[in-house]
């Protein structure tokens, strides 16, 4: 986890409007959230968790690990409590989500009570140009990698559209992501852009 650290001069008030409540990100491996959010977290001054760290550490191995040895729904298990676990004991703060955690109805009231939701959209063949890259990816382990994954968009999409907001992502450099999820946080909140409440 990272500490908080002093917010961005223009985003001081969007941090004051946040107030004890997380931006938690949601989408699909390979939308960004783990390196986007670090970034989002310095410019509001926010911790940041990546919840799958947090499920590794508590598990004592690695993903790919444990849906192998305890299989998919023991790991969902466990996800849903580490998260319910970073928002009750650490929010404020940045908080990048598996793929499949917003899938859970419990989760999804647990971030709606203690967070703002922030989907990073990114179209399939976005994400799958991403995650070529890395093979820890245990839901892609499969004869059709790219099949499976709009399979996974088909049926995730429609959940991830119950976020509080939704942000293009794509490729651009991160700052300017950063940029417009700040800019959509101020609006979603009420805070003039530039960090003056609105009255």
């Amino acid at each position: 986890m990272t500490v908080e650290t002093i917010p961005a001069p223009e985003t001081v008030d969007l941090r004051g409007a946040l107030g004890r409540r997380a931006v938690v990100l949601i989408g699909m491996m390979g939308s960004g959230k783990s390196s986007i959010g670090r970034r989002l977290a310095s410019r509001l001054g926010m911790g940041f968790v990546d919840a799958d760290i947090e499920i590794e550490t508590a598990a004592g191995m690695s993903i790919p690990e444990i849906f192998a040895q305890r299989g998919e729904a023991e790991f969902r298990d466990g996800e849903r409590r580490v998260i319910s676990r970073i928002l009750t004991t650490q929010a404020p703060l940045v908080l990048a989500t598996g793929g499949g955690a917003f899938m859970n109805a419990e989760t999804r009231v647990r971030v709606k009570e203690l967070g703002v939701s922030v989907w990073l959209k990114a179209e399939p063949d976005v994400l799958m140009r991403r995650v070529r890259k890395r093979s820890n990816r245990p839901l892609l382990q499969t004869a059709d990698p790219e099949a499976t994954l709009r399979a996974m968009l088909a049926q995730r999409e429609p959940v991830y559209a119950l976020a509080d907001l939704t942000i293009q992502s794509r490729d651009e450099p991160h700052e300017v992501i950063v940029g417009e999820i700040v800019a959509a946080l101020e609006r979603y909140l009420g805070v003039a852009a530039g960090g003056v409440a609105e009255s």
